[in-house]
């Protein structure tokens, strides 16, 4: 560890004595690192084959990018030539788009006149190529990233200027629908791993030119592509500039997936809850930016993550929004229950056994009394060797492939814990408590249900020791801890704390659509209103008969 902090420490305050930490840049190296060396700010020449050389040299060993040289069809005495990376570009559009364009198919300016060299490069990028999107650069960093993006670069001989050309076309995976947040009723589509097509899912869902998406770059030897997303006039510009800030002044050297930036930006890491949420459903996330918030999108990851986010958003699923709302009502108690049962059914399963027998029925008593007889370990261990068992089986069946992972989980749950009973190791009602604390957890959102299942063991060390009033005191910390969270500058446990009246029709229920006039008071703060008022429906007026 010290080997690791020592040059860090050193580099940092070597930097320090130079720039002050905001003159430093923010989200752009001074260079940029590639897989055979570095370039400077260095700028093309007129000369081809100094051109060629310096790229080679800078992108030497890699097998993958081709130079294709070839000859100017209206002047062969022009040399041009053509860099990609083999994977990254789409072959048709070079093939027939550039290649066979600028070699054999350019057509004249003026018939009989020859084009010279002084007006090759305008004369290309006007009239001999075909692709739907070209920039220019004279800065050889521009060029490398272009190239290692998938872009091609045409660089004319006789001009310091690179035509970058997109025709970016890698092998994707098609859109497929959600695994993470299935629904019965809804879209059928989640985000996959191209950055681009994300965007576009979410450009189809919200056709408005207020829908703003900027773009910059993290990580500085991946270079990954970053996209911020929000609505314009909804958003609160004060969230988009702190957004922005906080990305900018990550320095990494990777950005792989979204979770890299979650646990970079987030308010509270030290703290068991999430403060960010991340979706894999288009609509969810249009959903998100139509109340006022911010999507980040991250090139290479099908999940997008949302700020600022509150705590009542991970007992939400999407498909509450496509039910009537006396059913999706009914649904999200059963999940704030679900939740309650997860935090606190084996810590009350302990408490009441060790310290207040009172507290159960006679026969109930005698029952888990008898049961007990045979088992040679006090309550906690029997709750904790279940827990644990069960947390094993449950990560078993995640990590191996989906048909051997559902057997295991299933399958092995029955057989360990039918064995245990038998073995006199547990308890019958302690299967029994420690399967429908599991079967509540799969009702919560996982990111949300990861932590409870962390809480949970606080709990149940709390109320082996002290009882029910372990377990209220461990909720109550709990609750404290909430109140004082905050995503982004909002309260996390909001509308709730601090209570907001025109929002509560969002949380414990839905109320219909007809009576959910506002966003998000503390997110939303410059447009409220999202619905108009006097929508609620009524069967038209009776007709006199005669």
């Amino acid at each position: 560890m010290l080997k690791f902090i020592k040059p860090r420490r050193a580099g940092m305050m070597s930097r320090g004595k130079s720039q002050s930490r905001d003159e430093r840049p923010t989200n752009k190296p001074d260079q940029t690192v590639t897989s055979g060396g570095s370039s400077k700010k260095q700028v093309l020449t007129p000369d081809l084959e100094t051109n060629l050389r310096e790229i080679k040299s800078i992108l030497n060993n890699c097998s993958d990018v081709v130079y294709r040289e070839f000859v100017f069809a209206q002047n062969e005495q022009l040399k041009l030539a053509l860099i990609y990376t083999d994977g990254l570009v789409d072959n048709a559009q070079v093939s027939d788009q550039i290649m066979r364009a600028l070699a054999l198919e350019v057509p004249m300016s003026v018939p009989g006149q020859q084009i010279t060299k002084a007006r090759a490069l305008e004369f290309i990028r006007e009239r001999g190529l075909c692709i739907h999107q070209i920039n220019e650069s004279a800065q050889l960093e521009d060029i490398i990233r272009s190239i290692l993006s998938g872009d091609t670069v045409l660089l004319v001989d006789g001009h310091a200027t690179a035509i970058i050309n997109k025709a970016r076309g890698w092998e994707m995976r098609s859109i497929t629908e959600p695994e993470a947040e299935t629904t019965v009723r809804g879209p059928r589509e989640a985000f996959v791993e191209s950055l681009r097509v994300n965007t576009a899912l979410i450009r189809r869902k919200i056709k408005s030119p207020n829908l703003k998406v900027e773009a910059l770059r993290l990580g500085e030897v991946t270079d990954t592509d970053i996209a911020i997303i929000y609505i314009k006039g909804i958003v609160n510009e004060k969230l988009v500039a702190e957004v922005k800030s906080r990305l900018e002044r990550i320095e990494i050297d990777g950005i792989l997936e979204s979770g890299y930036i979650e646990e970079l930006i987030e308010d509270s890491p030290w703290s068991f809850f999430p403060t960010i949420n991340h979706s894999e459903r288009p609509d969810r996330v249009a959903a998100m930016l139509l109340e006022g918030r911010v999507a980040i999108l991250v090139d290479g990851t099908p999940f997008v993550l949302s700020v600022p986010t509150l705590f009542v958003e991970f007992l939400q699923a999407t498909e509450d929004y496509y039910h009537r709302f006396l059913f999706s009502s009914a649904i999200r108690l059963l999940r704030f229950l679900a939740m309650i049962i997860t935090l606190t059914l084996p810590g009350l399963y302990i408490a009441v056994l060790a310290f207040h027998h009172e507290l159960l029925p006679t026969a109930l008593l005698l029952s888990i009394a008898a049961q007990h007889e045979s088992v040679p370990y006090p309550v906690i261990i029997e709750v904790l060797l279940m827990e644990v068992t069960f947390e094993i089986l449950r990560e078993a069946g995640i990590r191996l492939p989906r048909p051997i992972g559902q057997a295991v989980s299933i399958v092995g749950a029955l057989v360990i814990g039918e064995a245990a009973v038998r073995a006199g190791l547990v308890a019958a009602a302690t299967v029994i408590v420690v399967a429908g604390t599991g079967i509540a957890s799969f009702v919560i959102a996982y990111n949300l249900s990861a932590s409870l299942r962390l809480l949970r063991f606080l709990i149940m060390f709390l109320s082996a020791f002290l009882g029910l009033f372990g377990l209220i005191s461990g909720l109550a910390v709990i609750g404290i801890h909430l109140c004082t969270l905050r995503s982004f500058g909002v309260p996390y446990l909001s509308p709730l704390v601090p209570i907001t009246g025109v929002n509560l029709t969002d949380t414990l229920i839905r109320a219909p659509w007809w009576a959910m006039f506002y966003r998000p008071r503390l997110i939303a703060r410059q447009n409220q209103k999202r619905l108009a008022q006097g929508l609620k429906p009524s069967p038209p007026p009776s007709r006199r008969k005669g």
